[in-house]
């Protein structure tokens, strides 16, 4: 049920009344004191919002709506690099001046649970605006990712997807390729390309997370679920499927599909950069990549990046993973909630924060300007994108071909990276790098990642 913004906002401000009861007592180390007891108002002030993601122009559109609702909150929104936020946000949190919001992501260096001593309790702010039945409302994964000890310590507002590929479409026409289905096909195919003095397939593996795709689709076309199955646990990384997929990703190399210097490049801003400007016209990106597809998201990422204004912008078009394994199995894709806001219970505008962070994952302009944008898909049940109010760069193709991966995206069932260890994500990409770089076999490289992630466990 829709409600008017009046009453939306009312709603709020009544639970956020009394902002101590939200302010909860801090617990583990490095809580601190909780807020003041009033917690400032619901409806006006300024609170200030540090994430690494959306980029600076997708967060703008967000505020923007955010804004027509709430006109009188101003929010000043800081994106900290993702290699740096971690290490970025603790201290802040630790003193009394830190962000008022903070994104956190499902499990990680920056997951919910590390972050949860610093974070208010959602849930009565969320009853207030979808009802005491509210988590059959939202997407299942993100409540079991942001409730740690039965506090909601983060309002889920971005689903996100990985598991398909995306190629610059202009460059597969102008040399009349296809793009590959087959380890042959795109082995050939690179070969056109480098014929051509152009790079083909790059990745950042210095990257966590990005590697990690990769790996995870080479799995699934030996073994569908294999990936899934040693991250919960139900299987083990020292399986020969783990192994066999490493081997592959050398096997990448060695035919000229992967591009050299992998192992030093980072997804962002290397591999990124090199995309947008037509050097290389294949990558392996998740579902936030598709706002690309956006003609005003992709300019100003152009922009970004120095690239004059001239330059010919892409058209960006999704592509399975092709079956490397040659066992016929799917392509598949897998997704995870991608970020939830947390409320800081040290913030003096507690009641203001916490009506943004409702407001961005729980209503529904809040989640249609969330999923307007590309960058995400929702996390409220019924949101998906209003194609007549986004400007695609080529309509008539890529739109049929993105509202296919919403629709694949929505009945994914295996995570991305929901419950993995900091520790078991720098250890896929230390064992990934040393397919690359060194003689080390698959097995011992996958031997490597489980005696990490039982260490993790037994910690």
């Amino acid at each position: 049920m829709k409600f008017p913004a009046t009453k939306r906002r009312r709603a709020i401000a009544t639970a956020m009344a009394g902002g101590a009861v939200l302010a909860v007592a801090l617990t583990g180390c490095g809580g601190g004191q909780a807020a003041p007891s009033d917690g400032g108002s619901a409806t006006e002030g300024t609170i200030n919002w540090w994430s690494w993601t959306p980029t600076n122009d997708v967060a703008k559109g967000e505020i923007a709506a955010f804004n027509e609702a709430y006109p009188d909150i101003k929010v000043i929104y800081k994106k900290v690099p993702i290699e740096d936020y971690a290490a970025s946000l603790k201290p802040a949190l630790a003193s009394n001046d830190g962000p008022d919001v903070y994104t956190v992501y499902n499990s990680g260096a920056f997951g919910a649970a590390t972050f949860a001593p610093y974070a208010t309790d959602l849930t009565p702010a969320v009853e207030k605006m979808l009802g005491e039945d509210w988590e059959s409302k939202v997407y299942d994964g993100g409540v079991k990712a942001f409730t740690i000890d039965d506090r909601l310590v983060a309002a889920q507002y971005a689903k996100a997807g990985a598991g398909m590929m995306w190629i610059n479409q202009g460059m597969f026409d102008q040399y009349n390729l296809e793009p590959p289905k087959t380890l042959d096909e795109w082995v050939s195919v690179c070969k056109t390309f480098r014929a051509n003095g152009l790079g083909c397939f790059r990745e950042g593996m210095a990257s966590n997370g990005f590697g990690a795709d990769t790996l995870h689709s080479i799995m699934d076309s030996f073994k569908p679920g294999a990936f899934a199955d040693a991250l919960s646990g139900d299987g083990k990384w020292s399986d020969p499927t783990v192994a066999q997929s490493l081997e592959m990703l050398r096997t990448f190399s060695d035919e000229g599909i992967l591009d050299e210097g992998s192992v030093g490049l980072q997804q962002y801003p290397d591999v990124n950069n090199d995309f947008l400007t037509g050097k290389v016209p294949m990558i392996q990106m998740g579902t936030w990549y598709q706002q690309n597809a956006s003609l005003p998201t992709l300019t100003a990422a152009l922009e970004g990046a120095g690239v004059p204004a001239e330059t010919p912008k892409i058209t960006l078009m999704p592509m399975p993973f092709p079956d490397v394994a040659g066992k016929g199995n799917p392509s598949t894709v897998f997704a995870d909630v991608d970020a939830g806001n947390s409320v800081n219970a040290k913030s003096k505008n507690i009641k203001a924060a916490t009506t943004f962070a409702v407001w961005l994952g729980h209503s529904e302009e809040g989640q249609q300007a969330v999923t307007n944008s590309l960058d995400s898909l929702a996390t409220l049940n019924g949101i998906t994108p209003q194609w007549d109010k986004i400007e695609l760069v080529d309509p008539e193709r890529q739109q049929p071909a993105l509202e296919e991966v919403t629709k694949q995206l929505t009945t994914a069932k295996d995570p991305r990276s929901f419950g993995m260890d900091a520790e078991v994500s720098q250890a896929i990409v230390d064992a990934i790098q040393a397919m690359l770089i060194s003689d080390k076999s698959g097995q011992d490289a996958a031997n490597d990642i489980q005696a990490v992630a039982e260490a993790a466990k037994n910690r």
